[in-house]
Order: structure tokens, then C-alpha cells, then sequence
């Protein structure tokens, strides 16, 4: 499941558990069983558990780049690769017949829906997609990324329309 809610919990079954969405919320917790050491002491003091800051974040990255002797330039190709991703919605019948995993990065019904996106997502350089129905309205999130923009582009366009046709999509599909 997505949001601050959900991940808080998933963070509290690790003895380190870390969580942030795109907007920045989140935070790192420790639980009891974290070794008394004087790298996690400061950790523990430096970030804020009940609020998650963006500055006491930006401070512990500070922290860790400094210990492991690394620029930004370091971070950025040695962690992590941002992709192009595109986000759509399409609005259905019911959005209660789209069932995911706990994790939502799977669908399980309707039947053949996560097999179809795998199909689109194999169709596109390393393509990602996931959907899950909104908590709030008659609409399916879809979420989309792969190596190149307009591959981004086509592999949420192309599960805009699995989405349409597999879960009683209504009206005009999204356009990019």
C-alpha cells in the first residue's frame, strides 16, 4: 500500500526501517533492537521520527555521504537510476474488482489483467507498471516508468487501455 499510513507500519516490523514517498514525507525509525553504536547513535539523534523534516533528512544524507566518502555524483550513479514515469487514471464501473497485493505492485483480479501489463511491460526498455484502484473514487491509478520518455509514455498509455478493457473502464481513455 502506498502512503505515509501504510509504509509507517510496514517500517515498524524492521529493526532500521526507512520510508519516504515522492513528496517528501517519511522517515527513518529504529527499534530496540538496533545496536547501541556510535554511527546509529547519531542517526537516532539526528533524525525526527514523529515528523520525518526534509531538513533533518537532507542532514542524515549529508551524514552517510561523508562516512562512505562519496560526492553526489557518487550517490547518484552508485544507488540509484530515476527513470522517466508517467502517472494516468481511468475511470471504471467499480473500482472494487481491481484486488492487488499488499505491496500493490501486483494485481490478482481481474484474472488476466497483471499478466496483460507484464506483456505490455516487456515490450519497453526495463518498463515498470503497477495499477491499484483509488481509495477515494470509480478510478484505477496507473503508475509507469522505463528507460526512455516516450517508452514511459507508451507503456502507460498501453495499460490505460488494458486497464479500460479489463476493468469496465467508462468513458474516453486518458490522454498524455
Amino acid at each position: 500500500k502506498t502512503g505515509v499510513k501504510h509504509l509507517h507500519h510496514a517500517a515498524l516490523e524492521y529493526d532500521v526501517g526507512i520510508y519516504f514517498e515522492a513528496n517528501g514525507h517519511g522517515t527513518v525509525l529504529f527499534s530496540d533492537k538496533v545496536p547501541d553504536t556510535p554511527v546509529l547513535k547519531a542517526l537516532q539523534a539526528l533524525i525526527n521520527p514523529a515528523v520525518g523534516d526534509a531538513l533533518s533528512d537532507l542532514l542524515l544524507v549529508d551524514l552517510m555521504l561523508r562516512y562512505n566518502q562519496w560526492t553526489l555524483d557518487d550517490w547518484a550513479a552508485k544507488l540509484y537510476q530515476d527513470f522517466p514515469s508517467r502517472q494516468l487514471k481511468v475511470k471504471v464501473q467499480d473500482r472494487s474488482i481491481i484486488q492487488c497485493n499488499d505491496n500493490e505492485t501486483r494485481a490478482l483480479a481481474p484474472a488476466n489483467l497483471q499478466e496483460r501489463l507484464d506483456q505490455a511491460m516487456s515490450t519497453v526498455s526495463q518498463g515498470r507498471c503497477f495499477v491499484r484502484p483509488s481509495g477515494t473514487e470509480n478510478v484505477v491509478r496507473i503508475y509507469a516508468e522505463a528507460l526512455t520518455r516516450s517508452e514511459a509514455d507508451e507503456l502507460a498509455t498501453r495499460a490505460a487501455q488494458i486497464v479500460h478493457e479489463t476493468c469496465q473502464g467508462i468513458g474516453p481513455l486518458p490522454k498524455i
